[in-house]
């Protein structure tokens, strides 16, 4: 029975790895279709039915190209690291609650924690092993920026871990049934979601990737499939912090076809701010989250810690 419990488990993962994949790859359709009716223009249209096959030719082109490695760089890490980045976008979906064997983790908040702590780490040694100074400025603001804004998300995580009083996902919905977190405290909404758009470098953010400044930031020395997996690291991290958003603040009944559509709606937004929005200046990023964010999410913390003693 064991066996084939063991069997059922890893199935369920397996089949999670697969629709966030395919995920991912319409997640790039829907980017580009967006930013061209936002630019005036039409996006991708050709290639199958309004060009729903796009995707999947871009990832075949890609790892089917050559992979150039830069004869000063170490050679060793800089191969390994968008394998890391990908494997570590991968992993975390781990946490998400899976019905068909009630698998559960009861610590998920906390492997959120580790698991995206530790994945700097990739962008960090791709900026490094490179060897260029372009991608070595990329990956030490990519750096402080994380660091920086997981302090806040933290916090605000750890304000919404105090009210239900578990690290559990699954208490995040059954303690929204009558009322979703995101009325109860909107500030810490928008807090949240201003962290996400820094933690997965995306425009307004994304300074590890600035074009204008570093050409193309940590990755500019990579090409074929180890861009290609920096990417999907990237648009997997997007559709997490959406769905890590629908469960913690608005309402995370993940049974309900309504829970797939507000992440969907989450990760448009993503979107739309990257058609809509200039990039920050650096030092007011740093501003924002030391003097506006962290005071803010610490005092919703203590608010919530008053509201369970009492």
């Amino acid at each position: 029975m064991m066996f084939f419990d063991l069997i059922v488990t890893n199935l369920s993962y397996l089949l999670l790895l697969i629709c966030v994949l395919i995920s991912v790859a319409f997640l790039t359709l829907l980017e580009r279709k967006i930013l061209g009716y936002i630019q005036i223009r039409k996006g991708p249209n050709k290639l199958g039915f309004m060009g729903m096959l796009q995707p999947f030719s871009d990832a075949i082109k890609l790892f089917c190209k050559e992979m150039s490695y830069p004869i000063l760089s170490n050679y060793f890490l800089y191969f390994i690291c968008p394998i890391m980045s990908l494997f570590f976008s991968l992993v975390i979906w781990f946490m998400f609650p899976i019905m068909m064997n009630l698998i559960n983790f009861d610590l998920g908040i906390l492997f959120f924690f580790c698991v995206s702590s530790v994945s700097i780490y990739s962008v960090m040694l791709a900026g490094w092993s490179s060897n260029s100074n372009y991608a070595l400025l990329g990956s030490l603001r990519s750096v402080a920026q994380t660091i920086s804004y997981e302090v806040s998300l933290a916090m605000i995580l750890l304000g919404m871990v105090i009210l239900i009083e578990s690290f559990n996902l699954l208490y995040f919905c059954y303690y929204q049934k009558y009322i979703w977190f995101m009325i109860l405290s909107f500030p810490s909404f928008f807090c949240w979601f201003s962290s996400c758009l820094a933690e997965t470098n995306r425009v307004p953010f994304d300074f590890a990737e600035a074009e204008s400044e570093l050409v193309s930031g940590f990755n500019i020395e990579y090409g074929g499939g180890g861009f290609a997996m920096i990417f999907m690291a990237e648009y997997s991290s997007i559709l997490l912090m959406s769905m890590m958003s629908v469960m913690i603040f608005m309402g995370g009944d993940y049974f309900c076809l309504l829970f797939y559509m507000k992440l969907v709606f989450i990760s448009f937004l993503f979107i739309w701010i990257r058609g809509s929005l200039p990039r920050f200046r650096y030092d007011k990023l740093m501003y924002l989250t030391w003097k506006c964010y962290l005071p803010l999410s610490l005092n919703y913390m203590i608010f919530f810690i008053g509201i369970l003693l009492l």
